[in-house]
């Protein structure tokens, strides 16, 4: 069991090690699109990559029919593996439409031996969603 303080540490030590192994500005929040995002999340228990679509009810359903409308694209030319969840909830009780790749092995943030696997998937998939988006913007946002 870690403190809190040693959670931190991991927590940032894992980040800034994933920064330096994989320099690269990744898009996140820059989507220039209000209420989508793209999320790295890695905890104790997993890891996954995530497009999230957070604005009011009304965008997010209009942006998820645009998605839903590109799924088979998604999966077959960039993730096969990608889940898409209408309605997902975050450990805040937030509800937002998620979709996203799950890292299929057990893996920590506590647990340095898990780290380089985590981050070639994170490079991988978050390049690969990128790249998705890049493609359809236009249609996404029209």
């Amino acid at each position: 069991m870690f403190s809190k303080e040693e959670s931190r540490q991991l927590r940032h030590e894992f980040w800034t090690s994933f920064g330096k192994s994989f320099p690269r500005k990744w898009m996140l929040y820059d989507t220039k699109l209000k209420g989508l995002s793209f999320k790295f999340h890695f905890d104790t228990k997993s890891a996954l990559v995530a497009f999230d679509l957070e604005d009011n009810l009304e965008n997010r359903i209009n942006y998820w029919e645009k998605l839903l409308s590109l799924k088979g694209i998604l999966l077959e030319e960039f993730l096969p593996d990608a889940l898409f969840e209408e309605t997902y909830y975050l450990d805040n009780h937030k509800e937002i439409s998620r979709i996203y790749v799950p890292l299929d092995q057990n893996a920590s943030i506590h647990n340095k031996n898990t780290w380089q696997t985590v981050m070639l998937f994170f490079n991988e998939k978050m390049a690969l969603f990128e790249a998705f988006f890049n493609d359809y913007k236009e249609v996404i946002e029209s």
